[in-house]
Parts: structure tokens; sequence; C-alpha cells
């Protein structure tokens, strides 16, 4: 069966390559629309590096992007052009999109795919801040039990966070929308940074991504190979971690992932910001309410990438 799917995402390299990813997967993914958000830079720059991105592979017209907040529900917006770049897609240069944005406000639309289609068939793929899906949330009542689930990438276990000593980006620029997001009702699964700082982009993976051949794969080497400078310099890494793309990667091989059924809860306190507070041995006796992966064959897992990267193109 193929399953129904909305991305919503703040686009860096890293997001780009997991809706690429899902277009690259007919048989298995059908992508609704693309949402944007305001997160890792702006939202008029994360919603022109979407359809940068689909126009490198020939699917603006096969797909609406859809734009939506423009920051946190109740705070001021915190980007990272620190590790992103001044437009989020520093390092190769794509063409202006000739395509636009498609009419309506983000949380409106995903209100709409999700409520005219029939229960427990739309997945909703998070690459960003909740913002746009908690809103969406409170636009309609019963939207979390209309979902077949929410896959994110966001949080982090034990490994600590990449914003602050206790979060992690996503979670961290908008709590209060994860707070919401979390106690919804929703299946929820969560990849957080204890995952994909196992998944990093060596120089032996980028070159195999780029051996595949075509103008999008050598634009993604670039792209990526960019992008991970930050973290190969920030945490000492043989390569970044390719985050987001493994939301793509748990649809498609949930085999290539290992975790654990918790409770997970968001801390909004100022020192701990963002912090996502994964009891994982059920210490407190909360509802489970995400399925937490920690583990990753990461070479399966580029391998997947490669290939469904690769075959999102249509010439």
């Amino acid at each position: 069966m193929v399953r129904s799917i909305i991305v919503d995402t703040d686009p860096s390299p890293d997001d780009a390559v997991a809706f690429l990813m899902a277009l690259g997967s007919p048989a298995e993914l059908e992508l609704l629309a693309v949402t944007t958000v305001g997160g890792n830079v702006p939202l008029h720059h994360t919603t022109r590096n979407a359809l940068k991105a689909l126009e490198l592979v020939n699917r603006a017209a096969d797909v609406p992007v859809y734009a939506g907040a423009a920051g946190p529900i109740t705070r001021l917006l915190e980007t990272a052009e620190y590790v992103h770049g001044a437009t989020g897609f520093e390092g190769y240069d794509l063409p202006e999109p000739v395509a636009r944005a498609a009419d309506g406000f983000a949380p409106d639309r995903i209100v709409e795919l999700v409520m005219s289609r029939p229960e427990k068939t739309v997945t909703l793929c998070c690459l960003a801040p909740l913002t746009n899906i908690a809103l969406a949330m409170a636009r309609e009542p019963r939207l979390a039990e209309r979902l077949e689930g929410i896959v994110l990438m966001g949080g982090a276990r034990s490994e600590g966070g990449n914003v602050t000593p206790a979060a992690e980006y996503n979670i961290y620029v908008d709590p209060e929308a994860a707070t919401k997001v979390f106690a919804a009702g929703a299946p929820i699964v969560m990849i957080p940074l204890d995952c994909t700082h196992k998944a990093l982009t060596r120089k032996d993976r980028l070159d195999l991504l780029r051996a595949r051949g075509g103008p999008h794969m050598e634009a993604f080497y670039h792209l990526l190979e960019w992008n991970k400078r930050f973290d190969e310099k920030a945490w000492s890494m043989e390569g970044g971690p390719l985050h987001d793309p493994t939301v793509i990667a748990w649809l498609l091989k949930p085999e290539l992932f290992g975790g654990r059924l918790v409770n997970v809860e968001i801390s909004c306190d100022e020192l701990t910001r963002g912090m996502t507070v994964v009891d994982w041995h059920s210490v407190t006796g909360r509802p489970k309410n995400a399925l937490v992966l920690t583990e990753i064959d990461a070479d399966g897992y580029f391998e997947l990438v490669i290939e469904r990267l690769h075959a999102a193109r249509r010439d």
C-alpha cells in the first residue's frame, strides 16, 4: 500500500534530500504537499529552497509547496545561519525558482489534506520546528486522531543538545508547539540526535552519492559537503549527521532502525528549554507517547538515501 505523506520542513540540504527521497519512492510514498516554516533560516528562504530543490529534479509541477508560520507560536524565531549559511542552501549555485508557493496557509492546508481523506491514511513527516503542526491541531481538534501518525526528526535522549546543552534545534525553537504535538494523542516516531549522530556524511559516502551521476546528485554533493562543515568542526566528527532523511528512511525501511516506545515530555523552562525528557526506563509511569529511535544501520541508510535521491529526478 502506498502511504500518503505531508512533509513539513525548513529546508537546508538535509530536508531537501528527505522530501526528494519521497518523490523517488512512488511505490511506497505519495507526497501530498511540502509545507514550510521559519526555522533554519527565515520563511522566505525555506519556501524558496523547497521550490529550488523540486525544480532541480523537474518535479515542481508535481507537488504543491505551502508557506506556513514565519516563527514560533509565542517566541521570537531563532534561526541557524551560523550552521546553514545566509540562505540555508550555501555551497552550490542553484537558480532562482520559476515556480511559486501555492495559495493558502500551510496549517490550513494540512487540515484540509488530512480531513478530506479517510482516517488513518496520512502521515506527517516533520523535519523542522513543530509550529505548523501545532497550529493545524489548534484549528482542527480532530486532526491528531485522524492521522496515521507523525514521524519527526528532533530531540535527544542522552546525546545532549546541538543548540544548548539540553536541546536539539527543532524542539528548542518552539517548545510550546512541541508540547502540544506530543500531548495530542497521535502515534509519534521520534528520531533524535542519538540516532542521527550515527549517520555521518563521511567522504566515502558523499563520493558514492556523487558517483551515481546526474546534475542533482552533483548539486547535493556540494550542498551537503558545505553544510556539514559546521558539524564536523563543532562535534569533531568524520562528516556531519544526515539528520532529516532518517524520517523518510524509517517509513521506507524501518528495519534499519531500533528504538523503544517511551514517554517523552518537553521542557519549556528557560534553562532546559526544548529538552526532550525521555523516560527510557518507564520510571514515571506516564503514558508512552513516542517510539524513540536510537539505533541505525548507517551503511544501509546511506545506500537507501542515494538510491531514492537519484530516482527523484525526471528528465
